[in-house]
């Protein structure tokens, strides 16, 4: 109790709350490192009074409020993550750059001395260290505690969307934080346990006050105790005489039932032994039955081995044909895409052949052109020569007069010069672009080739891929099937022997008569026909029908009668038409209940109400059938008769009841009708009752040949394993061509899409020639016009020169005389130039068509490598040769299956006639089995009377013994003449080791009957013996009833008179010790609840004198109220504390009420009252603006802008209206990287002036 004492005084001890004298600090730095969203080494602040944190949403400013909770020791679970490993930057994506990360706080204290908080993350776990120094968790808390930061209680921090729910905290939860901030919570748990004390301590007096009080009783009933214990040993005296009697007289009467029940015993044994002589005759002839069945049956299992052998076998041979049916089908698409390609390739040859030939035609054409121009060009010569000659001295003078023209157009002749070599060189330019773009047109065409042959091969490619992957799908399909066979046979063949083995439990060994079976089985085959041939048949009644137990097989059969075998049909012509095939195929007759032609009286409800005689039932209801649509049929056969237990209950309940009489039967079958004719249950009623429980064997027959045969195909199918793994193999194979045809595939697309790319740049090029061409024809034509001003002016001088000379020739001037002769070579040379360009052109073409490879376009396009169509040709022979073979194999392999097919059959016939042999001698054997079963009943039975008189024997023996057992047990004295009431212990003992010596030990003990009344030896019967033993019984109960009315007094009363004297005073000393104890722990609980309350109430009473200043002055409005209030002002800690406000110009409401922005300003009230209790250096809120407008959002900023000087804050707002106010802006941006990284800038606002 002491050291209770000395701990909640520590406790005590420990007030959260500051002293004016505590050390003041303010959060200077906060670095991080690696922590979430900022890599690296990140350092913010130095922070000022109001600092606000901006950025952009998921740029990661909560991450910035959570590294300030982490470092303040907040849990996990409050960080938005699962495990601590989760903090480290870049783990979001599982890609952690570091094993660690931390973030620091620095603080000021004082102004003057420095604090570093810092918390980090290594290997999973926290480490703590204040200024580089490791400490615990606790240490670090406690130190953060003494500058006012309290981790519980939070107040230092306001998570996103919390200020709404700090207002509507139910009063409870209002009362938890009072208790969190004052500290009084810290008390709670000596409060309770204290009171507790107090509690067991005030019941601990109460109970040892009753106790001394009972003691006191005590005392008082000792002396009544030893005036009742003389009169108890006198009447016990009489008792005890009167029981040695009543043992005696029980004792003389079961020895004499043994000795007559021992003759008895021995009568019975001597019939034991003769039907034992007859049941081992009847066994030998079933052993000689079983050594039959069981030959045939080792016959029948080798058949069945031979069956399962040669099944084995033609699993093995299937494969093959299927493999071989695979091969045919494969090698019939591998010649049609033989045939498909061959076709393309000659395709190709005979195009690219018609492109030379047509090349060929046109060379040898413009050849044969230019053969005639030379020819005329030759005659015109001749014929020119001979007539135009100019004479020598002509030729002389023309000669003077040009050089003399030359001389006169010097200039003119030098200008000309320089122009027609800048004209050449134009024309060179030109003649270049031209056979530039003649190149490039040439490299068009022979791109737009190949990109057609890529989109041929391409096609080609995918028809290959889309007949594969039809082929696989298919091969994929049967894989599954075989799998699925394979797989899930083990477990079903396992499911089916176990259902196997339940039957065959059920079945046990009960076997029924063969032919009976037989005729049901056969007449059942009748239904069915029916069933086939005829819609709206149903079935037999007995098989729709089931009694709801089995005590009323009898009654119900009786009931049924020959309705139990009836078909139930739908309508009378469906009736009508069964009948007629039954005498087409001469069938044996049979009963049809036909639902819409039988005459059926309703039930009478009142027959289900009767109450006597007892459990009275409609024979309706005792039965089951299914479907419902066969009530009319049931109702119709069993009307309203009435099954009773008894005979007497079924001729009361016919004839006695109601003045009416009714149908009613027992359950023996004794049938009382109210026509007053009676009949009695019979043996073959008790015969035909059986076929409910061989109905149901025959059900279990039925499932069990089921079960045999789903296993026989199960087994078959877990055989195909061998076929499975060659179809995996195919699949495989298919699987490596598709591959490689994908990747071809592939190939010619990118192929494709770089022809294309080609195709576009070429044609691009193509499209910048035309421009250039033109302006250098332009330039050209220019230049062309100044030289014919040039050509112009030299023409007139040469006029004047030559005037004389062209008079002379009678020609207009020089140039008409030098054009005849020059004009005709000109026009000569331009058409040879023609002729040589067609030539040059056609031969470019026709080399550049037979540099194609046709056939190895054709290699290209088709992945089979041939020289020429004749070797593709040879492929497709060959193709169709193996074709052919595979195809004779198929059905040669398809032959092989069919003779297994009809080998099997006959396997199958022989198993059956062996297997109706084993059931012939299964009848035999049932036969024996009833024969040896009845001797076995027989025996049973009079064993069971052998047994039933052993038991009466022994019955008496052990109440003989038990009788004297009693006696020992009771004290009861009875006389002997031989032996001791030990003995009877001692035989009791020998019963439980060896019967043959409790048998022996039964005549140790000799009983002396000579005190025995002689009237109690001499009775005559059973009854007499009853009457006599209840009269005694009676005496002794009436003498036991006054011992127990007056109870066993206390023999020792003046003992127990001496032991609660002692007892007094040893509870009067536990009564003090008692109450002391209970006035301590009332002191010490007062004291605890003093100091609780002292606490809450200080923090309670402190909050409610600041909240409301602190409200008008969030709401800038004397009008607005808010208080707060205890449900419970003596233990206001013990109840809720209730918060309300009333806004500026309205009336009062409750807090669910008030709007967003209401809400928010009375949580903030609320907030900052609390922290104005306990301050913690610095206060976060993360967006408490959210729904507050711009109006409300400058008053809280305003709020916190006046109270800078004695609170740190650091607010997360995205409304410039709140962190405009700001001292300074710690901005947050996303960075680039493979998850979030977060970049940070601080602005100090201070600098700036406000405006």
């Amino acid at each position: 109790m002491v050291d209770d004492e000395d701990e909640v005084g520590q406790r005590m001890a420990m007030a959260p709350v500051r002293k004016p004298d505590d050390e003041t600090a303010f959060l200077e730095y906060i670095e991080m490192e690696n922590f979430k969203s900022y890599r690296g080494h990140i350092v913010v602040g130095p922070l000022k009074q109001f600092n606000a944190v901006i950025g952009p949403n998921g740029s990661g400013k909560s991450n910035f409020m959570d590294a300030i909770s982490f470092v303040m020791g907040e849990k996990t679970s409050s960080l938005r993550v699962k495990r601590l490993n989760d903090l480290i930057h870049g783990s979001s994506i599982g890609k952690p750059v570091s094993r660690s990360c931390y973030v620091t706080a620095k603080f000021v204290l004082n102004q003057e001395k420095h604090m570093d908080f810092q918390r980090a993350v290594i290997s999973g776990s926290s480490e703590y260290r204040i200024n580089g120094e490791s400490v615990s968790s606790s240490t670090y808390l406690n130190k953060l505690e003494k500058i006012g930061i309290n981790v519980k209680a939070k107040n230092f921090l306001v998570f996103q969307g919390a200020v709404e729910n700090i207002a509507m905290k139910t009063p409870k939860e209002r009362t938890a934080l009072f208790e969190e901030i004052s500290g009084s919570g810290l008390l709670k748990e000596d409060y309770n346990r204290l009171k507790q004390e107090m509690v067991v301590a005030e019941e601990e007096t109460q109970f040892t006050y009753q106790k001394k009080k009972g003691i006191a009783a005590e005392r008082k009933e000792a002396k009544h105790e030893k005036m009742e214990a003389d009169r108890y040993t006198r009447l016990q005296n009489e008792y005890n005489e009167k029981q040695v009697e009543y043992q005696l007289f029980r004792l003389f009467h079961v020895e004499r039932d043994i000795q007559k029940y021992i003759s008895d015993l021995e009568v019975k044994q001597q019939e034991v032994k003769a039907v034992e002589q007859r049941k081992e005759a009847a066994d030998e002839v079933l052993r000689e039955k079983k050594k039959d069945a069981g030959k045939i049956t080792r016959d029948l299992a080798k058949i069945e081995q031979e069956i399962r052998e040669f099944e084995t076998q033609m699993n093995k041979r299937r494969p093959l044909y299927i493999k071989a049916k695979e091969k045919v089908t494969h090698c019939k698409k591998k010649l049609a895409s033989l045939q498909k390609t061959l076709e393309t390739a000659r395709e190709a040859d005979n195009a690219h052949q018609q492109d030379i030939r047509k090349l060929e035609k046109q060379l040898a054409d413009v050849e044969a052109l230019k053969k005639r121009f030379e020819d005329e060009i030759e005659n015109e010569s001749q014929r020119r020569g001979k007539s135009v000659n100019m004479e020598e001295g002509l030729v002389q003078e023309y000669d003077r007069l040009k050089q003399e023209a030359e001389a006169t157009a010097t200039q003119y002749r030098s200008e000309l010069d320089s122009i027609n070599r800048e004209q050449k060189s134009e024309q060179d330019t030109l003649d270049g672009e031209t056979n530039r773009r003649a190149s490039v047109e040439e490299s068009f065409k022979k791109l737009t080739l190949q990109r057609e042959e890529a989109v041929k091969r391409r096609d080609k490619l995918m028809d290959h891929i889309k007949s594969s992957q039809a082929a696989l799908e298919e091969q994929n399909r049967i894989k599954d099937e075989l799998r699925r066979d394979v797989g899930s046979s083990k477990e079903k063949i396992a499911e089916k022997q176990r259902e196997l083995e339940n039957v065959r439990d059920q079945l046990g060994d009960a076997k029924s008569d063969k032919h009976e079976d037989a005729r049901r089985k056969k007449k059942q085959e009748v239904v069915e026909l029916f069933k086939k041939q005829v819609p709206g048949v149903y079935d037999r009644m007995i098989n729709m029908c089931q009694p709801t137990h089995k005590r009323y097989n009898v009654a119900v059969t009786k009931v049924l009668g020959k309705f139990m075998e009836a078909i139930i049909v739908d309508t009378e012509k469906t009736a009508r038409h069964c009948i007629q095939i039954l005498k087409e195929q001469m069938l044996e007759v049979e009963t049809f209940l036909p639902l819409d032609y039988l005459q059926v009286k309703p039930l009478k409800e009142r027959l289900r109400n009767i109450s006597e005689p007892r459990n009275v039932r409609l024979v309706f209801d005792v039965l089951k059938f299914e479907p419902p649509e066969i009530e009319r049929a049931v109702l119709f056969a069993t009307g309203n008769a009435l099954v009773c237990e008894t005979p007497e209950d079924a001729m009361k309940v016919a004839y006695e009841i109601d003045r009416s009489r009714f149908d009613a039967l027992a359950l023996d079958g004794t049938f009382y009708q109210k026509s007053g004719l009676i009949s009695g249950g019979s043996h073959d009623l008790a015969r035909k009752a059986k076929r409910w429980d061989e109905k149901h064997m025959a059900q279990l027959k039925m499932q069990k040949e089921r079960l045999n045969e789903e296993l026989k195909e199960l087994v078959k199918k877990s055989r195909k394993q061998s076929e499975l793994a060659t179809v995996e193999s195919q699949i495989k194979g298919l699987e490596n061509r598709l591959k490689y045809s994908m990747v071809d595939l592939e190939s010619s697309k990118k192929s494709i899409s770089q022809y294309d790319n080609q195709l576009k740049q070429v044609q691009m090029q193509l499209d910048d020639f035309g421009p250039k061409i033109n302006e250098i024809e332009r330039r050209m034509q220019n230049r062309e016009e100044h030289i014919q001003e040039i050509k112009e002016n030299m023409n007139n001088v040469e006029d004047k020169v030559f005037a004389a000379f062209c008079r002379r020739l009678g020609v207009k001037n020089i140039r008409q005389y030098e054009e005849r002769e020059l004009v005709m070579q000109q026009e000569r040379a331009r058409k040879r130039a023609e002729f040589e360009q067609q030539v040059d052109s056609i031969n470019s073409q026709l080399d550049f068509e037979k540099q194609k490879d046709t056939r190895s376009n054709v290699r290209d396009v088709f992945p089979i490598s041939t020289e020429n169509v004749e070797r593709w040709e040879r492929s497709v022979q060959d193709e169709e040769d193996a074709l052919e073979g595979l195809k004779a194999a198929e059905v040669r392999y398809l032959k092989e299956i069919d003779e297994d097919k009809d080998k099997m059959e006959k396997f199958k016939q022989e198993k059956q006639s062996k297997k109706q042999a084993v059931d012939d001698m299964e009848e035999d054997i049932s036969k024996a089995r009833r024969d040896v079963a009845n001797l076995a009943k027989e025996m049973h039975n009079v064993g069971s009377q052998v047994s039933s008189v052993e038991s009466k024997i022994e019955a008496k023996k052990n109440e003989r013994q038990n009788i004297l057992l009693q006696a020992k047990t009771d004290c009861i004295v009875v006389p002997l003449l031989r032996g001791s009431l030990d003995d009877a212990v001692r035989q009791t003992e020998a019963d439980s080791i060896n019967a043959s010596t409790s048998m022996a030990m039964d005549t140790l003990i000799e009983v002396d009957y000579g005190s025995l009344p002689r009237e109690y030896t001499k009775l005559k019967d059973d009854s007499a013996f009853k009457k006599t033993h209840e009269l005694i019984q009676k005496d002794l109960q009436s003498k036991l009833d006054v011992l127990e009315r007056i109870q066993t007094p206390n023999m020792k009363a003046m003992q127990k008179l001496d032991a609660v004297t002692e007892k007094v005073q040893s509870t009067n000393e536990e009564f003090e010790n008692a109450r002391r104890k209970a006035k301590k722990a009332k002191a010490a609980f007062e004291r605890v609840k003093n100091e609780r309350s002292s606490r809450f109430v200080a923090c309670c009473q402190h909050i409610s004198d600041a909240i409301d200043g602190i409200y008008k002055r969030l709401a800038r409005n004397e009008a607005a109220q808010a208080y707060i209030g205890p449900d419970n002002p003596e233990e206001p800690y013990l109840d809720g504390i209730n918060y309300n406000c009333v806004a500026p110009g309205k009336r009062f409401q409750p807090m669910s009420n008030l709007s967003g922005g209401e809400k928010t300003i009375a949580a903030l009230a609320l907030l900052f009252s609390t922290h104005s209790f306990q301050p913690a250096p610095f206060f976060v809120l993360d967006e408490i603006d959210a729904a507050l407008d711009n109006t409300n959002i400058g008053k809280v900023a305003s709020y916190i802008r006046d109270h800078t000087t004695n609170l740190q804050t650091i607010v997360i707002s995205l409304k410039e209206e709140f962190y405009g106010h700001a001292d300074a802006l710690v901005g947050i941006t996303p960075g680039d990287g493979d998850c979030l990284v977060s970049n940070v800038y601080i602005i100090d606002l201070t600098m700036f002036e406000d405006k």
